[in-house]
């Protein structure tokens, strides 16, 4: 592993636009720096047997092009909401949707900011448990999934369902489940999330 110089040197690690707190994630990625050439396979090995239960390793790649976080364009969530029917949910969907703005607020280190949420939303449809991206949820969950484009300020899962709350009166009875299930770069044709490694695989 590479180290930065200085006098406290510390491993080239960076994580990349990291999931926020609270939320579960598929899709993580993390850039780690070398003094020699790994095979991609072998490091993948060693990093997951290093890891605990649960946090796995699925690829690595090795980088042959620059400006990997500014591939990272959007993300692909998955919200569980229990206790809301398909229907009430798909109504609060259409209202976010129909919406040309929706000002949410959010407690940061500077104080209380408002920002436009809808601007961020790039598709989002309610769905039934059976035909949810992640099978392992309960059969009488509605699920919300959404593409949620990376904007400054960043607008997180919590702010989308603020968002629902400011627009349709959603107030789940439990708190949603959230999970990751992609990031990288944004199709503008298909609203999808595509591949970030896709051009080092193909340098």
């Amino acid at each position: 592993m590479a180290y930065s110089a200085g006098f406290s040197p510390h491993p080239k690690i960076s994580y990349a636009n990291s999931a926020p707190t609270g939320v579960a994630s598929e899709a993580e990625y993390v850039e780690i720096g070398v003094t020699v050439e790994c095979d991609p396979d072998r490091m993948r090995t060693a990093l997951d047997d290093a890891l605990p239960p649960g946090l796995d390793v699925v690829e690595v790649v090795q980088a042959r092009t620059p400006d990997f976080v500014q591939r990272l364009e959007a993300s692909s969530w998955q919200f569980e909401v229990p206790g809301v029917s398909i229907d009430a949910l798909a109504r609060c969907v259409e209202a976010l949707l129909a919406a040309e703005a929706v000002e949410v607020e959010r407690l940061t280190k500077s104080g209380l900011r408002r920002f436009d949420a809808r601007v961020a939303v790039v598709t989002m449809n309610a769905v039934g448990a059976h035909v949810a991206p992640l099978t392992s949820v309960a059969a009488d969950c509605a699920i919300l999934t959404a593409v949620v484009r990376h904007v400054t300020p960043s607008v997180r899962p919590d702010d989308v369902l603020a968002a629902l709350r400011r627009v349709a009166d959603l107030v789940p009875p439990v708190p949603p489940r959230v999970t990751r299930l992609a990031q990288g770069p944004l199709n503008p044709v298909t609203a999808t999330v595509g591949d970030p490694f896709a051009p080092d695989r193909s340098a």
